[in-house]
């Protein structure tokens, strides 16, 4: 028995098979692993997954699909299934000590949310293999110097090591998607190579600017926050756009931010997908 995508919460069911074989050889799962899924939907990918680790968790909002997916589980393993939005669950309380291996098919209208959710959780993350649509992957991956390099390249990327995967078809998905789709893997960064919490907010700030007016040069586009010798000072040259400048730059001119005291207090995954 199928169920009828729900358009208010942008439900695209994976039902192609290669599609569905290709994420779990990628995602690799061992028993053992605390696997958590996020939006399992009818089960296409949890019930592969679960037929190897043995256990795992699911995340779903919609109740018409539980009970469902609780019943296509029996035999296969043992599935705990929290029926909550993403957003309002504490990862690191649900990893309890542990580490957590993320994955799922993500609702494309609220796919920065829910990895910004995600990366507030980091240090109880291992990974993280996600669905996406393409363009918001192509961003998450974008180097320097690269148009649709912004806001979520560098953020994503000061956390994470970002690895694009493969590319699937609105065909593989019911009903099909407008859009290509894509699939993803985040491994946070050792803490040893991420910026300094104390710098969060300064970060956020810059690049928040700096491509909030991405045609501008730094100079410009920074103005109120620093100023010519500051950016100078970070090793960046102020006649620079955004997005030549690397994320470890943005890290260079927060400290220079955050030296001369911020105010501002913005919110971490507001218009992250510029």
């Amino acid at each position: 028995m199928t169920t009828r995508p729900k358009k208010h919460f942008g439900q695209h069911f994976l039902h192609e098979r290669g599609v569905i074989e290709r994420i779990v050889a990628a995602i690799a799962p061992q028993p053992g692993e605390r696997i958590v899924e996020i939006g399992p939907g009818e089960g296409a990918l949890t019930l592969p997954l679960l037929r190897v680790a043995g256990r795992m968790t699911a995340i779903e909002l919609d109740t018409d699909l539980i009970e469902p997916l609780r019943a296509r589980a029996v035999g296969v393993g043992e599935l705990d299934i929290i029926h909550a939005d993403v957003l309002k669950v504490d990862l690191t309380a649900l990893a309890n000590g542990g580490k957590l291996r993320l994955a799922g098919n993500l609702p494309y209208y609220v796919s920065s949310p829910i990895l910004f959710h995600c990366l507030a959780h980091a240090a109880a993350i291992t990974d993280m293999h996600f669905m996406l649509q393409k363009e918001v992957v192509d961003r998450m991956a974008a180097e320097p110097g690269s148009k649709v390099y912004g806001r979520l390249s560098v953020m994503l990327q000061l956390a994470c090591k970002v690895e694009p995967l493969l590319r699937v078809a609105p065909g593989a998905f019911r009903p099909p998607p407008k859009v290509e789709s894509a699939v993803v893997r985040l491994v946070p960064l050792p803490e040893s190579q991420r910026a300094d919490p104390h710098l969060a907010r300064a970060v956020e700030a810059v690049v928040r600017a700096a491509f909030g007016q991405r045609r501008k040069t730094l100079s410009n586009a920074l103005r109120g926050l620093l100023d010519a010798e500051a950016i100078r000072a970070a090793g960046i040259d102020p006649r620079a756009r955004a997005e030549s400048v690397p994320p470890q730059g943005f890290v260079a001119l927060a400290r220079q931010v955050d030296s001369a005291g911020l105010q501002a207090a913005p919110k971490l995954a507001d218009n992250a997908g510029q």
